[in-house]
């Protein structure tokens, strides 16, 4: 078997493993990978997996935490579309919430910092899937969500 065929073999029961939403620690997916034949696999190497994958921590059916690679998200890229992005716009009377796919919010934040001031957006905080903005005017707020809405071609 070619390395890249065991490459191929590897990430196929890697997310064969995921999709069993049973995993709740990168020990657990390291011993079952190696159960299945792979002696080689290390934590190092499942965390990097998962990260390239986006994989997520969750709650399975028993209500226990463990990792899995929702269907419906990908690793988001420069390329995705936004509207695919970008789950939901929020606000209270301070501050515009926008909630991402897993990964998407810093790339979606630097996006927002980029606009000028007059679009309404005086600066971002970004953590992995959500994104905090601060309007430039708190009295504008409303007219700033309806900007971001049509940016990402999304009403909620």
């Amino acid at each position: 078997m070619s390395s890249q065929q065991k490459q191929e073999a590897l990430v196929n029961a890697f997310k064969d493993l995921l999709k069993q939403e049973q995993f709740g620690s990168q020990g657990d997916i390291v011993d079952a990978l190696k159960s299945e034949g792979f002696d080689n696999i290390s934590q190092s190497k499942v965390s990097r997996m998962l990260s390239k994958f986006g994989a997520v921590r969750t709650r399975n059916a028993r209500q226990e935490m463990v990792y899995c690679l929702p269907a419906e998200l990908g690793v988001p890229t420069a390329k995705s579309p936004l509207k695919q992005l970008v789950l939901d716009i929020e606000s209270n009377d301070v501050m515009i919430i926008v909630r991402t796919s897993p990964g998407a919010a810093q790339l979606i934040a630097r996006l927002l910092d980029s606009l000028s001031k007059a679009d309404g957006v005086l600066g971002t905080i970004a953590g992995d899937d959500t994104i905090f903005i601060a309007p430039t005017a708190v009295g504008d707020i409303e007219v700033t969500k309806e900007k971001l809405n049509l940016l990402f071609q999304k009403m909620y």
